[in-house]
């Protein structure tokens, strides 16, 4: 779930070669970062893969064109997208207001919280753990007490984030006192936990819950699961706002795909549970 804030500027102002007019999409090319499992990977032969690719080739059957997938890295993934490089983003983007300034996105085909992690030898991995499962940013009321517990608990320490991403965002408006540290990639902020070189990570679940999995017994999930606000509406189709047609056929495939159980049963084999939207 990422959000790109230097980018925003930049994109807005950025000419879409082609953009006027519909046009018959025959093929849809989609870009994505290869390193963010489950949601997207690389595997060793430098084949793209995860639960975005299995769910974009079969969004791109019930729309008729032909996909193709392209890497990219994260930090300038909506430029391209706006320079023509490609149609379509599928990178565990969380949809948010600030980026919808700059790009379309369609219906949401994915979501899910965030979490913290921290090493299992490590106080924070007591003190985290504040008593709630669940805090949603939009209940303004019951979220406030939350914050302030995760603030007094992580006083002192530093929180390895990604960087231009939504819980970067979390971090600058909710824990701006706690210390952050960025990281081009959630892996790497990972190995640092694992290191001791920061006392813990904030990141989507399914990415923060694979981290601790591949370390076990290092490191573990703590925290409430935080929604809602800044954590944005769900993971959504990037696109370019002149591509309304594109959108059109997004939104119908991937409501199709949500109708028949097909989201569900890519998400439970990919994460385990299902990440289906609300």
């Amino acid at each position: 779930m990422k959000t790109i804030v230097a980018t925003l500027a930049l994109g807005a102002l950025l000419a879409v070669t082609g953009a006027a007019g519909a046009k018959e999409w025959k093929t849809v090319r989609i870009a994505s970062e290869g390193a963010y499992p489950p949601w997207n990977a690389t595997d060793p032969s430098g084949k793209l893969i995860g639960f975005e690719v299995d769910l974009g080739n079969d969004l791109c059957r019930r729309m008729k064109v032909t996909c193709e997938f392209v890497a990219q890295d994260w930090d300038g993934i909506i430029p391209a997208l706006q320079q023509g490089k490609y149609d379509a983003i599928m990178s565990g983007m969380t949809i948010t207001g600030e980026r919808k300034n700059v790009i379309d996105f369609s219906v949401p085909y994915g979501t899910e919280p965030s979490v913290f992690a921290v090493a299992a030898a490590s106080p924070l991995a007591k003190s985290l753990n504040i008593g709630v499962d669940r805090s949603d940013l939009n209940n303004e009321a019951a979220a406030k007490p939350v914050i302030e517990k995760l603030a007094e608990a992580l006083k002192g320490k530093s929180v390895g984030v990604q960087v231009s991403t939504i819980h970067i965002d979390f971090m600058e408006k909710h824990l701006s006192k706690v210390s952050m540290r960025s990281y081009d990639k959630m892996d790497n902020a990972g190995i640092d936990l694992a290191s001791g070189r920061v006392d813990a990570i904030l990141g989507d679940r399914s990415v923060v819950e694979a981290i601790v999995k591949a370390e076990p017994g290092k490191m573990v999930v703590v925290g409430p699961n935080i929604i809602g606000g800044v954590i944005g509406e769900g993971m959504g189709v990037g696109l370019r706002k002149a591509d309304a047609d594109l959108k059109t056929l997004f939104n119908t495939a991937i409501g199709d795909a949500l109708k028949d159980g097909t989201v569900k049963k890519l998400s439970t084999q990919h994460f385990g549970y299902d990440i289906t939207p609300n």
